[in-house]
């Protein structure tokens, strides 16, 4: 179709012709950003813990009288929970992925080193691999002998005495990698202060920081065999099959209070339930994302409806020349669905200019990646789309239009 024609009619239109330009561009915009933050949601959420999530219970207890010993109190609960049917492994850990509740540590290369490499999560407690469910993919996993009572390390490190040191400790892939690129992690040496060092004795494939709020380092990851003992601070893991989770969480904790009938249970918790919590404000932001994109398709495809069921009324009389000179209903209903794709393609074009503006801003204010520019034609063909099905209806009652009832307007 000759485009000319279109384009010398929208010239005496300007107004409205820069109006729904400008709509289609702001909503261009809009939509491409906004897929781009809701696949940037969905990805944060898939992000892969590393453990047997669908196996794994979580117990949290506060003694309102601490234990006189509280690593003998330790190895009672341990043992007493052991003994639950149904469960497969018993351990301790000070944070699990997506806990919420994060301890870390600044990882150096050399004890001289003025500043720190990184920092990584630090992983205390006791049996974390097999309750876990981790997969070591190089080295070894820590054995029973190599676990030390945190007391010992703290007075070490208090008299900034280097004795017990190099501890063997666990890193994940992606720490190694990080560290130690194009290199084995095995024997190589970290450490966490300047007199405290610790050798890599093995690799696990993935182990997610309690706290992974940035992406890049959300699997920077470390495993200390320290007994840190029975206090608030640590919480029992109980791996079990997923079918055995409630039954197991309710008999945990009836053993753990007839040890000692004065203590609080503070927490149970299936894993699901704190990886589903961890990642709740994520889930609703997507949601309200998505809204905000049908909403804007929705009024984008109004807007273009109204307009040309304007544009439609106002041409009746040159319609029905056209129809009276020969141009059948075909001809009609493509002048108008041409005239809505260029209208479109400009606004497209504006929108993504105005995209790759609101990108930038997102990336100075709220440190997020660059947008690639895959979103930029899905933005385009989501409008191109709108824009034919929303003119369709009006470009049809154009095409209806008879040639004699209009002639008879001239």
């Amino acid at each position: 179709m000759d485009i000319l024609p279109i384009l010398s009619t929208l010239r005496r239109h300007k107004v409205i012709m820069w109006l729904l330009m400008l709509e289609i561009a702001l909503s261009c915009a809009v939509i491409c950003n906004g897929v781009f933050l809701v696949v940037q949601r969905i990805q944060h959420m898939d992000m892969p813990s590393g453990i047997a999530e669908h196996e794994l219970v979580q117990i949290q207890q506060a003694p309102i009288a601490p234990p006189l010993d509280r690593y003998a109190r330790a190895q009672e609960d341990l043992a007493a929970l052991r003994q639950i049917p149904g469960v497969q492994a018993v351990g301790m850990s000070n944070q699990v992925p997506f806990g919420g509740e994060s301890s870390n540590g600044n990882v150096m290369l050399s004890p001289t080193q003025p500043h720190r490499t990184l920092s990584a999560a630090e992983y205390f407690g006791e049996n974390m691999v097999q309750t876990f469910g981790l997969h070591v993919i190089a080295g070894r996993t820590l054995r029973p002998d190599e676990y030390v009572d945190a007391d010992v390390v703290i007075k070490a490190l208090a008299d900034g005495s280097d004795k017990g040191f190099p501890m063997p400790m666990l890193v994940s892939q992606a720490l190694a990698t990080r560290l130690w690129p194009q290199q084995s992690a095995l024997g190589k040496l970290v450490w966490l202060t300047p007199t405290a060092s610790f050798r890599v004795v093995g690799v696990v494939a993935t182990l997610a920081r309690a706290n992974a709020y940035n992406t890049a380092t959300a699997q920077y990851s470390m495993i200390i065999p320290l007994r840190m003992g029975a206090d608030k601070d640590q919480s029992y893991l109980l791996r079990t099959r997923s079918e055995d989770r409630q039954r197991v969480i309710a008999a945990a904790a009836a053993a753990l209070k007839r040890i000692d009938p004065t203590r609080v249970i503070t927490h149970t918790r299936t894993y699901d339930q704190i990886r589903g919590d961890y990642f709740k404000d994520d889930h609703a932001m997507a949601g309200m994302l998505v809204s905000v994109i049908v909403a804007v398709l929705l009024i984008t495809g109004l807007g273009i409806v109204g307009l040309a069921s304007f544009w439609v009324a106002q041409r009746r009389r040159t319609i029905g020349v056209r129809r009276a000179l020969g141009a059948t209903r075909a001809d009609i209903l493509h002048y108008f669905q041409t005239e809505n794709f260029l209208l479109a393609t400009i606004g497209i074009m504006l929108g993504m200019v105005l995209a790759y503006g609101i990108n930038l801003l997102l990336m100075l204010h709220y440190e997020l990646p660059r947008m690639p520019w895959m979103y930029f034609p899905i933005g385009a063909l989501a409008l191109w789309l709108i824009g034919q099905v929303a003119v369709l209806g009006p470009a049809l009652r154009a095409a209806q239009v008879p040639p004699v009832v209009a002639t008879r307007t001239v």
